[in-house]
């Protein structure tokens, strides 16, 4: 079947992007348990499948809403620049925890991939999973990993810690909000930081600031694992 040419202008990726992520953000607003960025992702896949319509055609507009990403990250910085005077009363036990964190997250992916006949190219893919996207594509690159699975790792990453991060390290008899900040911020980056801006901008600025330094941690320790590897 020929698909319609406007398809593949880039108004249609953008514009059936943010019709169906507001309509997910109403629903929320009508339902508390609603995660707009599941819901919307959901329904775009399903879309996408039942009309025929390519990933291609879609992905004209798709990667203007991925351009905004960085910006969007970087807007998170403002809560962090108001609390930063707290944040650095408290700054050496929550490096602490950042660093621990980035380094079991690279360290469990070591021991479930890196068995006889693991690809090397999905492992170094996997690698980066819990930092933000923009820097998961950027290590990515250059470790020679495949940069659109980075990015998937990435987005599933952040999506657990938005819906299930703040109960699962409660049932792990994790109770501090800075302890739960400092590990959605480490774990699940800008999509978990996201989530608890909901609940104050005092926990968007801790996990904000995780997110940044577990991105930074993340960068130097891959440096030797990928010498190792």
């Amino acid at each position: 079947m020929t698909l319609p040419t406007w398809l593949d202008n880039p108004a249609f990726g953008i514009g059936l992007t943010l019709l169906v992520y507001c309509a997910a953000v109403w629903a929320r607003s009508k339902r508390r348990g609603v995660n707009p960025l599941v819901v919307a992702s959901l329904f775009l896949i399903a879309f996408l499948s039942l009309t025929g319509i390519s990933y291609e055609s879609y992905r004209a507009g798709g990667d203007w809403i991925a351009y905004g990403l960085g910006p969007a990250t970087v807007a998170l910085a403002v809560p962090l620049y108001k609390h930063a005077a707290a944040i650095r009363r408290m700054l050496g036990p929550v490096l602490l925890g950042i660093i621990a964190g980035s380094i079991l997250s690279l360290t469990v992916v070591m021991l479930l991939l890196y068995i006889p006949g693991s690809p090397r190219e999905l492992l170094l893919s996997m690698l980066t999973k819990s930092v933000s996207s923009p820097i998961a594509l950027e290590i990515t690159k250059r470790t020679g990993g495949i940069p659109e699975l980075s990015a998937v790792f990435s987005v599933l990453s952040g999506l657990f810690g938005s819906i299930a991060g703040p109960l699962f390290m409660r049932l792990c008899g994790i109770r501090g909000d800075i302890l739960l900040c400092v590990g959605i911020g480490t774990s699940s980056h800008g999509i978990g930081t996201a989530r608890v801006l909901l609940d104050s901008e005092w926990a968007g600025g801790v996990s904000g600031f995780s997110m940044a330094a577990a991105g930074i941690a993340t960068s130097i320790l891959m440096i030797p694992i990928y010498g190792w590897l």
